[in-house]
């Protein structure tokens, strides 16, 4: 890699922010392109306003600017099928196409594959009408976590206690024009997460991820996309990360594989290991998650542009035997928004060696930065132990303040 490179993201929340970010420091890389984007990366990137599903828009542009790699965080944009896209122009590109990630974009066909290759843990059903859900959930155990097949930002999910709830939840999903709800078992336990990285054929442990998803402490209130993380995750041995890839990655490669296709790019199994120190695997990601990212980026002792290029050109295999982490530990926090635009103040007051990543924000005239609602800031922290670098994060929270600010306060306290 003498020459060093263009690229292009493809994505819009907070894990397209911190890898613009990770790639502007990379000194492989001349210029990072991001599309959509955020307002806050334009700090470090160039925002191309080109929406994630729109394929022919992004192809010419990465055409037309000779755009060296293209890597997508983006969802929408893998089930809209980018890659084939851009592979039948021959353009370089580290995602998987639509019909390898199916189950990694979406909640339903995940539940059928996860049963289909006998991994499943929860007992689930999947509806496209109200009925027969709200009829379902009346005869089930519970608590239940309903959600919609496209588990997004905005679509309602809930771990509900009662029938009501249930059937609440169910119709708040069908009124805002959700073809699927996804209904399951809820399995308590520790939720985690290990990320792979493969180029199609083989597969490599990147580094597993203890997950937060409820809002409020003691894992009360919402159930969200993720409201903190850490890693190391101490509570997933080596020999359960063994088994994981032996058990659930090559069967899933196998099987994709079997079907004429081949899964390129990050994986996300998430799991729950349950108090008898088993595992059950519950869903996959496509990509890095918005509050797990930068805290994966902190921990790599490799630059990850060598990484994906490895994959995409077919070198994965020969080049790397394991993804090379520093010994340090990192932390990861959420805050919450109850409004959008109130003003964000005190971030100047965070220390250097603390990461701030935005999902949507925006700057008001006087260049303040304003509030997403909803999960609107990820503060991510590293240090040699996870008790420091948790005593660090809390430091540096404590001085950012918007109206309605809300946060975990016992990530690893335990």
């Amino acid at each position: 890699m003498n020459k060093k490179k263009k690229v292009l993201i493809v994505g819009s929340s907070a894990n397209s922010y911190d890898l613009a970010r990770y790639f502007a420091k990379s000194d492989y890389i001349e210029t990072v392109y991001i599309a959509p984007g955020n307002e806050m990366s334009q700090e470090f990137a160039q925002r191309i306003d080109i929406r994630e599903t729109d394929i022919s828009g992004l192809l010419e542009f990465a055409i037309k600017n000779e755009i060296d790699m293209t890597v997508v965080t983006s969802a929408e944009a893998i089930r809209a099928d980018i890659v084939s896209d851009f592979r039948d122009n021959s353009q370089p590109i580290f995602a998987p196409t639509a019909d390898a990630a199916g189950f990694a974009v979406s909640r339903a066909v995940a539940k059928k594959f996860l049963y289909k290759l006998h991994l499943q843990g929860a007992k689930f059903g999947i509806f496209d009408k109200f009925q027969p859900a709200s009829d379902y959930v009346k005869n089930e155990k519970y608590p239940l976590l309903i959600t919609s097949e496209y588990d997004t930002e905005t679509s309602p999910r809930a771990v509900c206690a009662t029938v009501s709830q249930a059937q609440s939840c169910i119709s708040n999903i069908f009124s805002q024009d959700e073809k699927k709800v996804v209904i399951e078992e809820y399995l308590y336990g520790h939720p985690f997460t290990l990320y792979v990285v493969s180029d199609g054929y083989s597969a490599l442990p990147v580094t597993v991820v203890g997950d937060y998803k409820f809002q409020n402490d003691g894992d009360g209130g919402l159930f969200t996309l993720g409201t903190g993380a850490y890693l190391p995750d101490y509570k997933i041995s080596l020999d359960m990360v063994s088994s994981i890839m032996e058990n659930v990655v090559t069967k899933i490669m196998e099987n994709i594989q079997n079907h004429g296709s081949s899964y390129l790019g990050i994986l996300g199994i998430e799991g729950i290991l349950n108090r008898n120190g088993e595992y059950s695997v519950v869903g996959f990601t496509p990509f890095f998650k918005d509050h797990d990212t930068q805290a994966i980026l902190n921990s790599l002792d490799i630059d990850f542009y060598s990484v994906i290029e490895a994959c995409v050109n077919g070198s994965f295999a020969d080049d790397y035997e394991d993804i090379p982490l520093k010994d340090i530990s990192v932390i990861s926090c959420v805050l919450t928004a109850r409004n959008n635009n109130s003003v964000i103040t005190g971030l100047e007051m965070v220390d250097d060696t603390t990461d701030v990543s935005y999902f949507n924000n925006t700057k008001n005239k006087y260049l303040e930065v304003l509030t997403n609602k909803g999960r609107t800031l990820v503060i991510t922290q590293s240090a040699g132990t996870l008790a420091r670098a948790r005593e660090l994060l809390y430091d540096n929270i404590e001085d950012i303040y918007f109206d309605g600010i809300t946060f975990r306060r016992d990530i690893c306290a335990e």
